[in-house]
């Protein structure tokens, strides 16, 4: 059986942070195919969907389909504030190969 993914303390509180200014909604992240390395990840707002799995810490929720499951299977679902810039990143282990800006994977 495939993990499910997982989801830091500081991606849910930064995503407590964002909601915290108007409606709550679910950080949703999934896989595309696309991107430099063949498949991308896609993270953004969005309302859960029935067949979601919906991972819950901090009063937020953090969804994923079940097309981008078996992607995400065992990754960790962060938030990184850099010097390049703040943004929820994945460790995916997974991805055989991944671009230089992170959002981008081959498996």
């Amino acid at each position: 059986m495939n993990l499910p993914p997982k989801v830091t303390e500081r991606a849910f509180a930064r995503l407590a942070e964002i909601n915290d200014s108007g409606e709550v909604r679910p950080l949703r992240v999934a896989v595309a195919g696309g991107g430099c390395s063949g498949f991308q990840y896609d993270i953004r707002l969005d309302q859960a969907e029935a067949d979601d799995l919906v991972l819950e810490g901090a009063g937020q929720k953090v969804v994923v389909d079940p097309v981008s499951l078996p992607y995400l299977a065992g990754a960790t679902i962060d938030f990184a504030d850099e010097l390049i810039g703040a943004r929820f990143v994945i460790d995916n282990p997974n991805a055989s190969s991944s671009c230089g800006c992170g959002t981008s994977f081959s498996v």
